[in-house]
């Protein structure tokens, strides 16, 4: 599925969510008018790394940032994998890769809009770059 937030396309992979699309895409509305800060959607996470990874994404606050090497020493790996998997992640905005960073600047972004996109999800959240 394809969904706009914040004035960007984001492929949203429904074999990962248990919900409509309809119900994505009403918790997105939801987040871009700042009606919503987290989604309760229960979202499917791969066994092994990217699973891993997007738990450890999922646990980011609204508003918050981490850099991969947190994330990384958070699972004990390394900041590169989980850069890597941050790219991979099938539930953009859904589970925040836009949340991970570098440690001197946002790092990548994978999605449709790249950096951009990462910069008006991190904004509409509140934080600041």
């Amino acid at each position: 599925m394809r969904a706009t937030v914040c004035g960007h396309d984001f492929d949203v992979d429904l074999d990962y969510v248990d919900a409509s699309e309809e119900a994505v895409r009403e918790q997105l509305r939801e987040y871009e008018a700042g009606d919503r800060d987290t989604f309760d959607l229960d979202v499917h996470f791969p066994e092994g790394f990217l699973g891993d990874v997007m738990a450890a994404m999922c646990s980011i606050p609204p508003g918050e940032t981490r850099t991969y090497g947190d994330v990384a020493a958070s699972i004990d790996t390394a900041a590169v994998a989980v850069g890597n998997a941050c790219g991979e992640n099938p539930v953009p905005v859904v589970v925040p890769c836009h949340r991970v960073v570098a440690a001197d600047g946002l790092g990548g972004y994978s999605a449709l809009g790249g950096l951009d996109a990462k910069r008006a999800l991190l904004e509409r959240e509140g934080v600041g770059l």
